[in-house]
């Protein structure tokens, strides 16, 4: 959808020449999120405003769905490209529908037809339309203006959305909000997306594809996963971070890791019966379910062997249950809280959903370290 060639940029100064973006080269596929990530001053900016046009470039080419941009005029451009910025930039003189129906208005959309765009992408993001349409924007908070910001970008229905730094002014709990809003918003509409960001967890969860700039050039362009555990060389290694092992854990979900092969029993079932089970399964423990398949605790082959009664007067209460939506992150920080090696998961009603153990998570690690695994091709990106 966007492909840049040579992009370049040079500032020129009575004392300097400036080169803010240096032969820029890289493809988005459609519908991905692509993040440029680097120190100030990198020409990550610089490279986000030369694709609508806010900054002219000195050379190169950009394409957008295969057109040449520079063969089109800056308002027609710019009318197909959202812009999203972390100053908001909504028109305190309008109400929030109106802020929304500034693009389809100037396309000439039909009144009722920019109307309710703007209340389905309200409701989209969480925002009542009854409450928040003929609201003005101080009349919102500085995450609820966010969201609007957001969704403005997105009323005409564009291909490509541009986003420089658009949650740096969110506090860290209304951001990780905002970006999980944004992330299941994205998994709908599928929209090819430029991410500006300063903040390397944030483009670990945001991102397809992160690309590293450094003084106006790539020096990789690959997987969030490849680039924390194959950084291309010391300065990208030194800007991911030292901690760059555990921020992976983010990008795997309990689900693509959890075991299903889990002997599971009901209290009233006979110890006798249960440790058959657990003998055929080579198990040494059960998860005990109640009558909805809810995970309520677990038993050990240890403390059944040689007696009597119900798997109800042997079971343990489970120390906490994780859902198989969460990343490994918030697995292991469970695991940690509560000092065992492995919790029970559940599913979108609690039910039981498989079992996930600390070596599971360190297994999961391991694989992008194998030695059939590198760097992409889209490493030498520039």
């Amino acid at each position: 959808m966007i492909r840049l060639e040579d992009l370049t940029k040079r500032f020129k100064t009575p004392g300097a020449d400036i080169v803010a973006a240096d032969r820029v080269n890289m493809e988005v596929p459609t519908g991905e999120i692509c993040i440029l990530l680097g120190p100030s001053g990198c020409g990550k900016t610089t490279a986000l405003k030369m694709i609508n046009r806010l900054i002219p470039p000195t050379s190169g080419k950009i394409y957008i769905d295969g057109q040449d941009t520079s063969q089109l005029d800056d308002i027609q451009l710019r009318r197909n490209i959202g812009y999203v910025i972390q100053q908001i930039g909504l028109f305190p003189n309008m109400t929030i529908e109106e802020n929304i129906c500034v693009v389809p208005r100037l396309l000439n959309w039909d009144i009722r037809k920019a109307r309710q765009r703007a209340a389905d992408l309200l409701d989209l993001v969480g925002l009542d339309p009854r409450q928040f349409l003929r609201r003005y924007p101080k009349e919102l908070s500085g995450g609820q203006q966010q969201r609007v910001g957001v969704i403005r970008a997105l009323a005409a229905d564009p291909p490509v959305m541009l986003m420089d730094e658009p949650f740096g002014a969110i506090d860290p709990i209304n951001r990780e909000i905002i970006q999980d809003e944004f992330l299941k918003m994205q998994a709908e509409l599928k929209k090819t997306i430029m991410f500006v960001s300063h903040d390397i967890d944030e483009a670990v969860k945001m991102g397809d594809k992160i690309a590293i700039f450094r003084a106006g050039r790539i020096e990789q362009y690959d997987t969030p996963d490849m680039i924390l555990a194959h950084p291309a060389n010391a300065f990208v290694a030194d800007f991911v971070g030292a901690d760059r092992t555990l921020k992976r854990l983010r990008l795997v979900t309990a689900e693509e890791v959890a075991s299903t092969e889990v002997p599971v029993t009901a209290r009233s079932t006979k110890v006798s019966d249960a440790l058959h089970q657990l003998t055929v399964a080579k198990a040494r423990r059960a998860v005990v379910i109640d009558s909805d398949r809810r995970p309520v605790g677990f038993v050990t082959a240890e403390e059944m062997a040689g007696a009597s009664g119900t798997v109800r007067d042997f079971a343990h209460p489970l120390p906490a249950t994780v859902p198989v939506r969460a990343d490994l992150r918030a697995v292991v920080s469970e695991m940690f809280a509560h000092d065992t090696m492995w919790l029970a998961c559940t599913d979108d009603h609690g039910r039981f959903a498989g079992v996930i153990t600390q070596p599971d998570v360190t297994a999961a690690l391991r694989a992008t370290y194998g030695p059939d695994k590198g760097a992409g091709p889209e490493q030498g990106a520039s």
